[in-house]
């Protein structure tokens, strides 16, 4: 299992907002994905060419899409509707809290929803349940 310290990092907040460092795609034991922020080598393709992560209204030296003057886009719009439906995760809610009180509150953040409430495992975003002890995640 990857290290809390390097999960709740800044480089773990994609640009849309999502925290990879609680995807199964990057916690899983083989095949591993590094995140969106991480080298493109290996990904699958449609990781590479994200809209999103390669959208360049952002601007060269903004990290997320919190400050972009078309917050939130039609492609954001789409992702936050498919991971509220599915997860229970909004990336422009995330994108909203790193824009209010800062990466750092948000990060701090991060680290309590995403610790297991019964164990103190790490919980992913995209399972109902721990995968160290089982309880239920929301």
């Amino acid at each position: 299992m990857r290290q809390p310290a390097a999960i709740f990092s800044s480089d773990m907040i994609a640009p849309c907002g999502l925290n990879c460092g609680v995807c199964r795609a990057f916690n899983r034991e083989s095949n591993r994905c590094p995140g969106c922020r991480g080298d493109d080598a290996g990904k699958p393709p449609t990781r590479c060419s994200c809209p999103i992560k390669n959208c360049s209204s952002r601007g060269p030296g903004s990290d997320n899409c919190s400050g972009c003057v078309d917050f939130p886009c039609p492609p954001l719009q789409r992702l936050d509707r498919r991971y509220r439906k599915r997860y229970g995760v909004s990336c422009i809610d995330n994108l909203a809290a790193i824009r209010d009180a800062g990466l750092a509150a948000f990060l701090a953040g991060e680290a309590a929803r995403w610790s297991c409430a019964g164990c103190g495992g790490l919980l992913s975003m995209h399972e109902a349940q721990c995968p160290s002890c089982g309880a239920d995640r929301r």
